[in-house]
């Protein structure tokens, strides 16, 4: 087995989401977090403006939030789906969320790289000192003030 020579982004968080106008959940795995929103993947298109809940069941209690789609556009398989938090304080814990998947993927990049099998809590310490200062900071103010009314 070869290792890994460096840490993934933890771009595979699962995720579900409750369209108000579909009947059932989609479950999927994101693709990207970003300031605002996320975008994952889908088998069947989702409308733009479609109000959406999300659930991200990796914490307890679990992520839960309120969204809107942006964006839908096909893909090699099915479609790629944007959405945006409809509120700074969703927006924010979704991140939070994100720095919990950047550790655990230390955790686990750890265990594989350098064969240290450490607790959660440890990884959590050693991340913070070696990329905390690098993790993508956002000004939720200013990007909450500056976006389109819904």
């Amino acid at each position: 087995m070869v290792a890994r020579a460096y840490i993934r982004h933890p771009s595979d968080v699962p995720i579900e989401l409750a369209p108000d106008a579909l009947p059932d959940v989609v479950r999927s795995i994101t693709k990207d977090i970003s300031i605002g929103g996320l975008c994952f993947s889908s088998k069947r298109p989702i409308e733009v403006g479609a109000a959406v809940k999300v659930k991200i069941p990796i914490t307890t209690p679990a992520f839960e939030g309120k969204a809107r789609v942006i964006w839908c556009l096909a893909s090699s398989d099915g479609y790629d789906v944007g959405i945006e938090f409809c509120a700074e304080e969703d927006a924010y814990r979704a991140r939070m969320v994100e720095q919990v998947c950047h550790i655990e993927h230390y955790r686990l990049w750890v265990k594989e790289v350098e064969g240290r099998d450490i607790d959660s809590e440890c990884a959590a310490r050693e991340w913070i000192s070696k990329f905390a200062e690098g993790f993508p900071t956002t000004s939720w103010s200013v990007y909450y003030e500056t976006k389109e009314p819904t």
